[in-house]
């Protein structure tokens, strides 16, 4: 669980320096929609690293349902939000680097179902 918290930490402090990155160095050298794209990925990795620090501090959760969960989100955000600064920032073609988001996205969700099956889970 410390590793989670930790990897946790270290995606927190990406997103804000990606955040930084985005909003002053990128922004005169990216086109408009592809700044909102990458800030798409800074939010969306943000969030997750919110639900992460939540999830790793639940007192309800086992260890197991803890690392079970954090998986999910750890290559969601790897997946989504990693492709997304790939397909903004760099010249690797979108048939390459695309069709990672949505299975990152997917992995985003199967987390959150997790979650909710778990919440469920706990309540009975």
């Amino acid at each position: 669980m410390k590793i989670n918290l930790s990897l946790t930490a270290i995606l927190g402090f990406f997103a804000i320096l990606l955040g930084a990155f985005g909003a002053h160095a990128l922004k005169e050298k990216i086109g408009v929609e592809q700044l909102k794209a990458f800030e798409t990925g800074v939010k969306y990795q943000m969030y997750h690293v919110i639900v992460l620090l939540f999830v790793n501090t639940f007192q309800d959760f086992t260890t197991k349902i803890k690392n079970k969960i954090s998986i999910f989100f750890f290559i969601g955000i790897l997946f989504f939000s990693g492709s997304i600064y790939l397909l903004t920032t760099t010249t690797i073609s979108s048939k390459i680097i695309g069709p990672i988001t949505p299975i990152g996205g997917l992995f985003l969700m199967i987390g959150w179902l997790l979650l909710v099956y778990n919440f469920i889970k706990k309540n009975k």
